[in-house]
């Protein structure tokens, strides 16, 4: 008897270590992108390549907000899950908290100011009892109670931090919006953000504040004060104060381990002409290493000097670790609109493979000072293609005659040819090869990156010089503010992401139209730099009142160019005049810079039809990989989602969304039910809007 209560004791340790293995997980996606690597990766693995096939909606959540009617309203949100509950945003950007094993809403905002933006998603931090959410929207960070949804009173100014403070400068306009996620570095919450791309725009300075108080930490200063490293490079002084942006748009990576926080900066303003600030213009264009306890430069490296194609990298960069000559490296790679992957050393800078700074002799614009070189990554390979000439005319384009003179009478052949007066051919386009969806890097040092390859076109064209009259009139204010996106003909752009403004005074109210200029809205920025009377005058000219009366101008520059839009090339029947894929899916294999596979991404129904292959299409969003080697992704205009095979590009099983899923999506687990879910928004490239998150899961 008197060995009974070890035997008790064994039993019980036996059926407890039973139990405790057994129970169901529950595994998080705490983050943006899933984790501070921006991996985009998940350890999950009940989903298999054998019974992918089987996924079925598990639930579907509408958010609010969408717009209907004209299709305008998007959702670009990645959600994050922490214990059983997702937060996420809405059509309309609102953020809320749902149930994330029944789509059940817990709370949604009620903000008042989130105009002027969108959003990618929200950031979360927790000590104990007290749960933040951090909600980037309009000029402001909102903190709030992740409990509740309500605003936490003692953040900030009454819960909201205005993100204009400290980066004006004279003569800047008023929009600031930090649509990315924002990170967390101990009791601090690092904040990039979106600023204007015209010669008003703001500075764009990295920061670090308090998450208790929203007290300034550290500033990062993207352009230097005179004197600090790297104000050398700006020839045109105080940069300070005449120049803007370099702004941390894209959002950023951390390895909180080391401390260190890893920064890809957008261009100096204004982006497509740089006569007036010329130098290499550090630190625009950049993969920066910032000690995320100070603050302190570390290293950097200018991917684009004195960018003059807003060609800045346009996501987070990805943390992997790789093996190179032999050992395992923890590096750091940028993905970038050019189609190149840039990989570093994550500590010391260094890449990992020869990147050659290469001349382009060209002539440019009159004013303009190119910079005499750029850098080349040798490897990895560029995962799109190169350069566009009259042979990459798709099979099937119409008009190829037509297309072929234009062609020929444009600048085309080359990532870093300059813009002038002639008709300019980007390949891949203005805004990618790669996008803000980024890419996801999985555990063996491979990357699976979603690109396009759709030629765009632009030019540049002599602004008329109000500073020699008395002031400009409706026509020529529209011209100088809202041309370049909207078309000098108000018609918009062809695939609908810049929209036609031809009768908008039939849809939209004289104080509708104020309010937008006032505030901005979605992706266009506020125009509250300009005054009340030009902002009429624009109004009257989009109503076809237009007096020609001349109104006092205070949009006038240094400045001597406007560009004519950011033009995707389509034939007349709608398709890229280029040879697909227009859309790719891309394994790189950071180990050895070479590709593993690339495959389409996305088609156009009626041509498979017609007995075309896949032809991809324009995406945005990025991918999922899991340890069971599947790669989730939507982002394609033909509303769907798909599970690739992670090892050959195969597809293993796609599914039909309410509306397209121009977004990143997540995997979590709940109870040991995983689930994959997508932000289904849509609104672009002609797609209908929705407001709708689903949910998958087995049976």
């Amino acid at each position: 008897m008197k060995h009974l209560p070890i035997l008790f004791i064994s039993c019980f340790l036996f059926i407890s270590s039973f139990i405790f293995v057994s129970a169901p997980k529950t595994q998080d996606w705490p983050e943006y992108n899933g984790d501070g690597a921006r991996s985009h990766y998940s350890p999950l693995e009940q989903i298999t390549k054998e019974n992918v096939g089987q996924l079925k909606v598990a639930w579907t959540y509408a958010s609010g907000g969408a717009d209907t009617t004209r299709n305008r309203s998007q959702i670009q949100c990645n959600p994050i899950i922490i214990n059983g509950i997702l937060y996420g945003v809405s059509a309309d950007i609102q953020a809320f908290a749902i149930d994330a094993s029944t789509g059940k809403e817990i709370w949604k905002t009620n903000l008042a100011e989130t105009g002027g933006t969108l959003s990618r998603g929200v950031t979360y931090w927790s000590n104990g009892s007290d749960k933040r959410i951090f909600f980037g929207a309009s000029k402001w960070l909102y903190g709030i109670d992740a409990s509740t949804g309500k605003l936490i009173q003692t953040f900030g100014e009454k819960g909201k931090i205005n993100l204009k403070n400290g980066i004006e400068r004279p003569g800047a306009d008023d929009f600031v919006s930090s649509n990315t996620p924002n990170t967390i570095y101990k009791n601090r919450i690092i904040v990039g953000a979106r600023v204007a791309e015209s010669e008003s725009a703001l500075l764009g300075d990295v920061r670090a504040f308090d998450v208790v108080t929203g007290k300034l930490v550290w500033t990062f200063k993207t352009i230097p004060e005179k004197g600090e490293f790297g104000s050398e490079t700006w020839l045109s002084q105080p940069a300070r104060k005449n120049f803007g942006g370099a702004n941390a748009w894209a959002g950023v990576a951390i390895d909180r381990e080391r401390g260190i926080v890893y920064v890809p900066t957008g261009s100096a303003a204004y982006d497509f002409y740089g006569g007036n600030r010329p130098g290499a213009n550090l630190f625009a264009n950049c993969l920066i290493a910032i000690d995320a306890n100070t603050g302190k430069r570390l290293w950097h490296f200018q991917l684009v000097h004195h960018d003059i194609w807003d060609r800045d990298p346009p996501t987070t960069p990805n943390l992997i670790t790789v093996t190179h000559k032999g050992k395992q490296v923890d590096a750091v790679a940028q993905i970038t609109k050019q189609g190149y992957t840039f990989v570093f050393d994550r500590v010391t800078g260094k890449p990992l493979f020869p990147i050659k700074e290469t001349a382009f002799d060209y002539e440019a614009i009159h004013g303009e000072k190119l910079h005499p070189t750029q850098p080349i990554p040798t490897l990895p390979v560029p995962f799109t293609r190169q350069s566009f000439t009259s042979k990459d005319f798709n099979a099937f384009v119409a008009d190829r005659d037509s297309l072929e003179i234009l062609l020929k009478n444009a600048n085309s052949g080359s990532a870093y040819i300059p813009i002038t007066s002639k008709m300019t051919v980007f390949f891949p386009g203005t805004d990618g090869g790669a996008q803000w969806g980024g890419a996801a890097a999985d555990k063996d040092g491979i990357l699976y990156i979603p690109a396009k390859e759709l030629p765009v076109y632009t030019s540049l064209i002599k602004k008329t010089n109000p500073k020699n009259r008395n002031g400009a009139t409706g026509a020529e204010l529209y011209k100088l503010n809202c041309a370049a996106c909207h078309g000098a003909d108000k018609s918009g752009n062809h695939d609908g992401s810049y929209p036609s403004l031809l009768n908008v005074g039939n849809r939209l109210k004289k104080e509708q139209i104020q309010a937008i200029l006032q505030t901005g809205k979605g992706m266009m920025p506020s125009f509250s730099h300009i005054s009340l009377a030009e902002r009429n005058a624009i109004i009257e000219f989009l109503n076809n009142k237009d007096s020609g009366e001349l109104v006092a101008n205070s949009s006038a520059s240094d400045v001597p160019y406007q560009h004519t839009g950011y033009n995707r090339w389509y034939d007349r029947n709608g398709y890229p005049v280029s040879t697909p894929p227009w859309g790719t899916l891309t394994a790189l294999d950071l180990n050895t810079g070479q590709r593993r596979w690339q495959v389409p991404l996305g088609e156009y129904k009626e041509l498979t039809k017609k007995g075309i292959p896949p032809t991809g299409t324009d995406n945005y969003g990025g991918p999922l990989v899991t340890s069971s080697g599947l790669l989730f992704i939507a982002a394609s205009r033909d509303e769907q989602i798909r599970a690739f095979d992670k090892t050959n590009g195969k597809i293993l099983w796609e599914a039909q969304l309410p509306a397209a899923g121009y977004a990143s999506p997540s995997t979590y687990s709940v109870n040991g039910k995983q689930y994959v879910v997508i932000a289904c928004g849509g609104g672009k490239l002609n797609t209908k809007s929705g407001d709708k998150y689903v949910a998958y899961a087995l049976p």
